[in-house]
């Protein structure tokens, strides 16, 4: 039973809530208005009645009533006795004397309004529809009335009545009704459904549709809930929840055990009220895994035709079974289906699936198409393990045939848990169980579960007789290892990959596709460890072994690797060519996904950040219609994410985070994707979520740190980035010392740790640490240079002097730089910032109002990447020195570049002068003169030098 629901903040309902709160606005300002709120059970209409009721309080009286069902009958004007009681209250009219005239009426709603019990003969339903229009009027006319009405498809007609009199009458008023409603389970014919089509069709009423929630949405709940979910979790609450709020809380306290009991109950209710034949049709649908179709469910339910249609009918009334477009039945969700098969006695159960088993392998003879995933799950469930594990092996390769990985893993699963139990599942499958134990592995990993792909293959392993056994399965074995050990991050890599080389090289193997695939393999960890050379001659030996077989794909793949390690070591242009030479030769859609990763992720360590986004991009949709999203696709959202968070670009890459985050992946990959969820979490200011999320993932980042030194480098990154955004030196400068102490390989990556690094010694010289400063960027600017020049990012050596340097001239640079071409963006920022620091501190009053200029720029900068750390930062070194609050509007609007132009008008320079003295061009001090004079509304250089002497005076002041 779920006891935390209740506290999980809503999810997904933005829009819905914004259409509520547009509706309310409007009453307010006296237009009355109507809006239903539809949806099917559990989706959470009234939790969004409930959000909704907290914020319409405070500037409306809310009042709630609620149809009931009674099982019988519905309650006669089920929710107007707490409406009017709600009203009554509020007036403070104990006596309903606001109810006018009429109000005697009231009393057969509210007998505690006194007197003799009211006659029929005594009153009407004009008068009760009048004492309450009344009374709704005289509420609206002291404040504005929202009336929350839960659950009309319980509603009686006499209910029904009332508000389609209320929503005419009131029309002037400032009310509001917001209504909720199961609208597919209203009957055709049902008074509510006139209602409510009238309704909107007379536009008295709007419609909200709640929608199950999408993949992102879930995730999201299911953390609200739980915090921190892994994968397989998430996967089970996925698949079983389909979306429905109420669903996903009540599974995710235990997401891949049995239905909680609560829930439970709840789903079988509507089942119990069902008649026999209804409850037969139920029963039947349940062995189904899917959709059926009618001819088949009215052979194995087994009735006359008009029972079994007044079955379904029933069935689908209830909305327990809807019909699809595709004509045929489905459950209303597949929790349902799932309660009522576990309701089913064992004997049933078995008989149910043998019946489903024959009929369709008697249609499958017939050639009405295969069905093998299904005859797997029935033959399973009728205890036949022998036409079982046939089915689920055909199952298997039918859906890795068609990408469907995750599907393919249940079946493998499935008929490895079968294998036992046939005596002679060798002869009848037609592989051993090492065979089946190999694809399975395969499969598992291109499913994104690569620890049970190497449990699959450890066991594989601990099967065979390696003196006896075929050396290639040996040597496959071997590689898979190597390969599953590589997705999780796990130690043992390079070394099972030396074994699986050396064991094709002694035991005699000729298969020079196999040979070049572990090369490549080997020479890749050799590359992620730092190894260049190694992976350079590694891949040389491939590149020529794949030629000599005329195998494309490998070719493309060991120049790739050839490429990227040349990149590593500075030489761009080699590296270039080999990354062109890999695209020429990627004939399959493996070699050109490794093409887009790795050539993306060099650009990115280049600061090409365009064109690695671009190339990343390009391999997204390959990854997603061949089913690797999974796997390679998540790599490609890292390679997106990383280059967008450098451009400021942080709504778009938190999408994709979001995204990435309900696929379940490589464990190195989700490694990437989630420092990369925690540097825009720091971005947003949000540390306390970054903060659990690091405390989880620290410890896997450092194991896979091991045998991963790019996952080395992202820590050290991360780090430094929660470190920076929340404006901690001191933790800054440990993380940034840790890496300059480190002596293994340098990777790309290291140049933008380094750049880090100069806004860190910024830090230090703010806080008045002017030495520690001095040494931290002595160090910095030593580990720069050791950086092979070709590895400098265009731009970046400007930027990272000026931050060490601080001098005016460095940093005004540097803020040109920054602005220029494709720079992180946040360093727009922290160049202003310093410069600003620096001219209060050191400069004259002149030097102040270019100070000034530029910290208006740096927040607006801030504010329009949403950074909330450079935000702070602005703000408070705007308050220290107090140099924004000193500059008129005029001068504030000047760039830094104006503002230096402006000063050097003052002096009486010339545009030529002005351009000398800039190192710019006459052209350029022209353009920056224009724009002085049209800024500062002065029509002439001798009123803006004016201007500037006004300027200095107030500063002086």
């Amino acid at each position: 039973m779920s006891v935390i629901a209740p506290t999980a903040d809503m999810v997904g309902r933005d829009v819905e809530s914004s259409r509520l709160d547009a509706a309310l606005q409007r009453a307010l300002a006296g237009e009355a208005g109507a809006v239903l709120v539809a949806g099917e059970a559990g989706i959470g209409k009234s939790r969004l009645l409930r959000e909704f009721r907290d914020r319409a309080s405070v500037d409306a009286a809310v009042v709630v009533g609620w149809c009931l069902d009674y099982a019988v009958a519905p309650a006669a004007y089920g929710p107007l006795p707490a409406i009017l009681r709600g009203l009554l209250d509020m007036l403070d009219d104990p006596t309903a004397l606001a109810a006018g005239p009429a109000r005697g009426a009231l009393r057969l709603l509210l007998p505690e309004l006194g007197g003799e019990p009211v006659e029929r003969g005594e009153t009407s339903p004009e008068a009760l529809r009048e004492a309450i229009a009344t009374l709704f009027e005289a509420a609206a006319s002291a404040r504005p009335v929202v009336i929350l009405i839960e659950d009309l498809h319980w509603a009686d007609d006499a209910t029904i009545a009332m508000l389609s009199f209320l929503l005419r009458a009131l029309a002037d008023s400032r009310i509001l009704f917001v209504i909720t409603c199961r609208v597919d389970e209203v009957r055709r014919g049902a008074a509510v459904r006139s209602f409510l089509a009238e309704s909107e069709r007379a536009r008295l009423m709007d419609r909200i549709t709640l929608q199950r929630l999408g993949d992102v949405e879930v995730r999201a709940l299911v953390e609200a809930l739980t915090g921190p979910v892994d994968d397989a979790a998430f996967e089970r609450v996925r698949e079983r929840a389909e979306g429905v709020p109420f669903f996903i809380e009540e599974l995710s306290c235990n997401a891949l055990g049995p239905l909680p009991e609560t829930l439970r109950d709840v789903l079988l209710s509507r089942y119990d009220s069902l008649g026999d034949d209804a409850r037969r049709v139920v029963r039947t649908a349940s062995g189904s895994d899917g959709p059926i179709d009618h001819e088949l469910l009215a052979r194995l339910v087994d009735l006359p035709d008009d029972r079994l249609d007044a079955g379904i009918r029933e069935a689908v009334n209830v909305a327990i079974l809807a019909v699809r477009a595709d004509d045929t039945y489905d459950f209303r969700h597949a929790l349902l289906r799932e309660a009522v098969h576990d309701d089913l006695l064992p004997g049933e159960r078995s008989r149910l699936h043998r019946a489903y088993a024959e009929a369709l392998e008697e249609r499958a003879s017939g050639c009405e198409g295969c069905q093998e995933s299904a005859l797997a799950n029935h033959w399973h469930q009728a205890h036949d393990p022998r036409r079982a594990l046939l089915a689920a092996i055909t199952a298997m390769d039918r859906s890795r045939r068609s990408f469907a990985f995750s599907t393919a893993a249940r079946f493998g699963e499935l008929a490895l848990e079968l294998w036992d139990q046939v005596a002679d599942a060798e002869d009848a499958t037609g592989i051993d169980h090492v065979a089946l134990l190999g694809r399975l592995g395969s499969i598992l990993r291109n499913a994104g579960d690569g620890e049970r792909a190497l449990m699959v293959v450890n066991i594989a392993l601990d099967e065979v007789d390696r003196e006896t056994v075929d050396p290639a399965v040996l040597v496959r074995l071997l590689r898979d290892r190597g390969t599953y050990l590589t997705s999780l991050g796990r130690p043992q890599q390079i070394e099972t990959l030396q074994e699986a080389l050396t064991e094709y090289e002694t035991r005699g193997v000729d298969e020079p596709r196999l040979h070049a695939a572990l090369l490549v393999l080997l020479g890749a960890r050799y590359m992620i460890v730092g190894r260049f050379d190694d992976a350079i001659r590694l891949a040389d030996e491939a590149f020529r072994l794949a030629e000599a077989a005329g195998d494309d794909a490998s070719v493309s793949v060991a120049a790739n690797l050839r490429g990227n390690s040349r990149v590593h070591l500075g030489d761009l242009e080699s590296g270039f060519a080999d990354f062109r030479t890999a695209w020429a030769h990627a004939v399959n859609v493996d070699a050109q996904l490794r093409y887009r990763v790795n050539y993306s992720d060099a650009l990115y360590n280049l600061g090409r950040y365009s064109a690695a986004v671009q190339l990343a991009e390009g391999g997204v949709d390959d990854a997603r219609r061949f089913g690797i999203e999974r796997t390679s696709g998540s790599i490609l959202t890292q390679n997106r994410a990383e280059p967008l968070l450098e451009l400021g670009q942080i709504a778009r890459v938190e999408q994709l985070l979001a995204k990435d985050l309900t696929f379940r992946t490589h464990r190195v990959f989700r490694a990437y994707t989630t420092a990369t969820r925690v540097r825009a979490l720091a971005w947003r200011g949000r540390f306390g979520e970054a903060d659990a999320i690091m405390e989880e993932w620290r410890p896997r980042m450092h194991q896979i740190a091991e045998v991963e030194r790019q996952v080395r480098y992202s820590l050290w990154r991360t780090e430094i980035s929660l470190a920076l955004c929340r404006g901690d030196a001191e933790g800054a400068v440990s993380v940034l010392t840790q890496m300059l102490d480190d002596t293994g390989p340098a990777l790309g990556q290291r140049a933008r740790v380094l750049l880090d690094g100069g806004w860190v010694v910024g830090m230090l010289r703010a806080e008045g640490r002017e030495s520690d400063a001095a040494a931290l960027a002595g160090r910095v600017r030593s580990a720069w240079d050791q950086i092979p020049p070709a590895l400098h990012p265009a731009g970046w050596d400007t930027l990272l002097e000026g931050l060490l340097c601080a001098s005016p001239e460095a940093l005004r640079a540097g803020i040109a730089t920054a602005d220029s071409g494709e720079m992180p963006v946040v360093f727009r920022v922290v160049l202003r910032c310093e410069l600003a620091r620096t001219l209060v501190s050191d400069g004259d009053r002149a030097d102040r109002v270019e100070a000034s200029a530029l910290l208006v720029e740096a927040g607006a900068l801030a504010a329009e990447y949403e950074h909330a750390g450079l935000q702070r930062d602005v703000a408070a070194l705007a308050e220290a020195t107090g140099a924004t609050s000193q500059a008129t509007e005029g001068v504030a609007s000047l760039t830094a570049r104006e503002n230096q132009v402006f000063s050097l008008i003052a002096e009486g320079l010339s545009n030529r002068q002005i351009g000398e003295r800039l190192f710019i061009s006459v052209k350029t001090v022209s353009v920056h003169v224009s724009a002085v004079l049209r800024k500062l509304g002065v029509a002439t250089r001798n009123e803006a030098a004016a201007r500037y002497r006004s300027e200095v005076d107030a500063l002086s002041r």
